[in-house]
């Protein structure tokens, strides 16, 4: 097996928790707190993309797909490239509105199909090469922590998983 299939297969599942955590979720229940100062389903799985995305800014493509195919504007949001939900406060985890699962889900296929095709061609050497690290400016990491960094985030699908049994009881994992 090539390294970048364990990579990608990473990613693909990470796809499918938050698929099936959203799956049959109502735009109310995306924002529901299970307690004050806990993060909303809806919060957890756009900022796990968000994170991503400036990953694809820095290292892909240059620029953030929230910023270049206009997905700031179907949250209502401005086109800052900054707001990826790191360090948000209460009060800007409350002031994020998604419009609804599709939207989200639709977010989140963008981001993902660009970053599969980059990591099914990604060689080696691509994995040392550094780029601007858009979270500390005038910083560069190499790619290989950028990806170290969003399998990381990827344990916020999971805390929306487990605000979702929170919220809709033990049984909704359909297993």
């Amino acid at each position: 097996m090539k390294w970048q299939l364990l990579i990608i297969e990473i990613y693909k599942r990470t796809t499918q928790e938050i698929e099936q955590v959203l799956n049959g979720l109502s735009t109310e229940d995306l924002h529901k707190r299970p307690f004050p100062g806990a993060n909303p389903i809806g919060w957890l799985c756009w900022h796990a993309t968000r994170s991503l995305d400036r990953t694809i800014g820095d290292v892909i493509l240059g620029k953030q797909l929230w910023i270049r195919d206009g997905w700031h504007k179907k949250f209502n949001l401005p086109a800052d490239p900054q707001n990826t939900g790191y360090g948000h406060t209460d009060a800007e985890v409350d002031s994020l509105r998604i419009p609804d699962v599709q939207t989200l889900l639709s977010y989140h296929h963008a981001v993902m199909d660009v970053t599969l095709t980059y990591l099914e061609h990604i060689t080696e050497d691509e994995l040392s090469k550094e780029y601007q690290f858009s979270v500390e400016p005038g910083t560069k990491r190499p790619v290989y922590l950028r990806i170290i960094s969003n399998i990381h985030d990827i344990q916020h699908v999971g805390q929306a998983g487990y605000v979702r049994g929170l919220i809709k009881g033990h049984r909704w994992y359909g297993r």
